[in-house]
């Protein structure tokens, strides 16, 4: 009772309140960071011997999925497939659903961080609903897209002409004020942890202390952000940020270009779903914005390789999310819809939400590709 007195005390001061949000965020970021790099301690090269294994574009499209939920990064995944096109390991008709796949596969951190305020049922509705209005966007615009351009290339034929007028470019770089920040105090975890634990054990201590300092920092988060509310901060969030759909899409968009992880500006805006600052309509054209703007990362890695095959490919990731959003945004209210229904579902029985998580981004994916090389043997 002593602790929790404490605890409302520290909210309850003002100069002290402004200072644990900003710890709470630090840690928050740093959590997500540590969590993608011990699912890649769990096996190094993992993406790029699994992305080698594309046959044929629903392959493609699964392996995609599979391996940036793993990773939990689709700048990583797409960067990979821009490497390989751009060597000629990879044909851009088979990395083109790979790209596709990765879309849906980076929006599983959103629904792991929606998980932190499962304790409590109507942040939790709301928080399910802002995370999961991601995965319907990109799950509805690989439904419609992934058959045409099986057939007809539509996607990878804009690509290749948009292609012409860049590939003489040249290479840049441009490096995410993440890697400043929060990469040093990551390794430094890492580097000790290396020094205590086994090499087989490290990737999944990672992930685990990952987690808790997820959850940790979360409800620190939910917690100052209920505060704010109590004093007008939604004026903030819905008067100025989130405004109106354009102003929400460029924020996603810039803070996306700028940190390049839509994981990450993606997640953070789930504590504010959860606190009720900020609803599913409101965040919507947001996450879009973040699908565009984490194609940056992939288009500047294509440009460095100066070959025609990888900037298409980067080019195909960036016209999938635009013509994704031409398609989806007028009829918004079907991923709205999809995302509230989940979300209420899954409130009444968590179990929902953990098999949905399951089944989408790891057991379907898994059983496709399984089924194929056991009925073909590759």
């Amino acid at each position: 009772m002593k602790v929790r007195e404490l605890w409302q005390r520290v909210l309850s001061n003002s100069t002290a309140r402004p200072i644990l949000l900003f710890l709470s965020i630090y840690t928050f970021l740093l959590s997500i960071r540590l969590m993608g790099e011990g699912f890649e301690l769990l096996g190094e090269g993992f993406s790029e011997s699994l992305l080698g294994t594309i046959s044929d574009p629903v392959s493609g499209f699964f392996i995609g999925l599979l391996v940036t939920s793993i990773v939990q990064s689709s700048s990583c995944t797409t960067s990979i497939l821009v490497a390989m096109c751009a060597s000629g390991t990879m044909p851009v008709s088979m990395a083109v659903p790979a790209v596709m796949g990765a879309n849906i596969g980076t929006t599983v951190t959103n629904i792991l961080v929606s998980f932190g305020h499962v304790t409590r049922k109507d942040e939790f509705r709301r928080a399910l609903s802002v995370a999961t209005v991601h995965d319907f966007f990109n799950v509805l615009t690989a439904v419609l897209l992934l058959p045409i351009e099986i057939f007809f290339h539509p996607l990878q034929k804009i690509a290749g002409r948009m292609t012409n007028s860049f590939v003489s470019i040249g290479g840049l770089k441009v490096a995410s004020p993440l890697s400043f920040i929060i990469d040093p105090v990551r390794d430094c975890v890492i580097d000790i942890f290396s020094m205590f634990i086994p090499e087989g054990m490290l990737g999944t201590s990672v992930i685990i202390t990952g987690f808790i300092i997820l959850f940790l920092s979360l409800k620190v988060i939910v917690d100052s952000m209920r505060r704010f509310a109590s004093e007008k901060a939604d004026v903030l969030v819905n008067k100025y940020l989130f405004k109106a759909a354009p102003v929400a899409f460029l924020l996603g968009l810039g803070l996306t270009a700028f940190i390049q992880s839509s994981s990450i500006t993606t997640s953070l805006i789930i504590p504010f779903a959860g606190a009720g600052i900020l609803t599913v309509e409101k965040a919507f054209p947001y996450t879009l914005g973040t699908n565009v703007g984490t194609t940056v990362t992939a288009l500047l890695a294509s440009l460095a390789t100066g070959s025609p095959a990888g900037v298409t490919i980067a080019f195909v990731h960036l016209m999938f999310n635009v013509i994704g959003i031409c398609i989806i945004y007028p009829v918004r209210k079907i991923p709205i819809t999809l995302s509230k229904k989940l979300a209420k579902m899954a409130t009444e029985k968590k179990r929902i939400a953990v098999f949905y998580v399951i089944v989408t981004f790891y057991i379907i994916p898994i059983l496709y590709i399984a089924l194929k090389r056991w009925l073909y043997g590759i």
